[in-house]
């Protein structure tokens, strides 16, 4: 990576810290779990290959990957049981909002950042939302994205489910490997996982 994409990419990481402390003062625990997910993302990224300037691009989209979810309402965001699929609906619209957000600053490497963020939710088969991408269309970074977020997810209790164990969540991510993943780079999470900080018991 050049020094001039360095210095894009730190300029860009350290002005959009507020977005951070912004999420946290809105809901802690979405800020607890992107702070894992731009863990466990650079990791992947690393041991699959990825370039300086994408893992760069990466470490501030997986941070903000969530940065959207300041625009759902709090009767949806904190909502203390199952989310309905109106509630789902309106969820949905957090990775473009994000987008909108990351874009705004309107700084060198935003939109190459914000086209990951859009796109964390597409899945490998195409079912995915918001623009329905598959396979190698996703960028890249949504797709690492996509599988770490769905482990963190799957870990933790939420409002609408109970907290998995480690080998449950692999389970599952395995039945969803050419579906929902892409399955070349999750052959590489299911080896990294086990030496993580973030492995789960």
């Amino acid at each position: 990576m050049s020094p001039a994409e360095k210095f894009t990419y730190q300029t860009l990481e350290n002005r959009t810290k507020a977005l951070a402390i912004a999420l946290g003062f809105r809901d802690q625990s979405t800020l607890e779990h992107s702070d894992r997910v731009q863990t466990l993302a650079v990791e992947l990224a690393k041991a699959v290959g990825l370039c300086e300037g994408q893992i760069s691009a990466l470490r501030i989209s997986s941070r903000f990957h969530d940065i959207g979810k300041i625009g759902i309402p709090d009767r949806i965001l904190m909502k203390p049981g199952k989310l309905d699929q109106d509630d789902w609906d309106v969820m949905h619209t957090h990775p473009a909002i994000g987008e909108q957000i990351v874009l705004s600053t309107e700084l060198d490497g935003a939109s190459q950042t914000a086209h990951i963020i859009r796109h964390h939710h597409e899945c490998f088969d195409g079912s995915g939302y918001p623009d329905k991408l598959a396979g190698e269309d996703i960028p890249v970074g949504a797709r690492i994205i996509g599988i770490v977020d769905s482990y963190d997810a799957m870990a933790y209790t939420r409002s609408y489910h109970m907290g998995r164990g480690h080998s449950a969540i692999i389970d599952q991510i395995n039945r969803e490997s050419g579906s929902k993943h892409d399955p070349y780079l999750l052959k590489h999470f299911c080896r990294i996982i086990e030496t993580s900080d973030n492995r789960v018991k």
